[in-house]
């Protein structure tokens, strides 16, 4: 088995036409779709199940709701032609005192999605000449454009999806030896 190089390590290149922005969107749309086909047979305890620093499958899902709020602010930076994107808390404040593990996988699924699709609308919205303004990220410390950024969130959401399917093979086979990495 290979190992999921951490978010954190990744190194991103931003090379795409601005033509290649509907696929990238199509990613963003589809994330809720994939994690509630992967997770939607699992047993509602194997979802909330947690293992040393790693976050449940819920609290994985939970995080990408709460980075809604995050590309919400993005986008208006964007917009408005900020300086540097809205930083992310890298400490994962509001996930790790979200609670997601309380409520029902079905219920979280439905605010990320009701929530991305949002996003995923407004950026639909957006002009050639506005998918093309570019700011600081200000961890990677690189000029991104909308559709680098689109991008970005697309591989942060693959990132956790790769995370939710190793840990529901790890669970439905009893096996929490492999549960101690932390999903950032």
């Amino acid at each position: 088995m290979i190992n999921r190089t951490k978010w954190i390590e990744r190194k991103f290149e931003f090379h795409d036409p601005v033509g290649v922005f509907p696929c990238i969107l199509a990613r963003l749309r589809g994330t809720p779709v994939r994690i509630g086909e992967i997770t939607r047979d699992l047993p509602p305890g194997i979802l909330v199940i947690r293992a040393a620093d790693s976050w449940s499958i819920q609290e994985n899902v939970g995080h990408l709701l709460d980075l809604e709020e995050l590309g919400e602010k993005r986008l208006a930076d964007f917009l408005s032609n900020a300086d540097v994107l809205t930083p992310a808390d890298m400490t994962n404040t509001k996930t790790h005192g979200g609670n997601h593990n309380s409520g029902s996988m079905k219920d979280l699924l439905q605010k990320f999605r009701d929530a991305r699709q949002d996003l995923v609308s407004k950026l639909a919205d957006l002009s050639g000449e506005q998918v093309a303004i570019s700011i600081l990220h200000p961890r990677i410390n690189k000029p991104m454009r909308i559709i680098d950024w689109a991008f970005f969130m697309a591989e942060h959401d693959d990132n956790h999806v790769a995370r939710i399917i190793e840990l529901a093979k790890i669970l439905q086979r009893g096996n929490n030896a492999s549960l101690c990495e932390h999903p950032e």
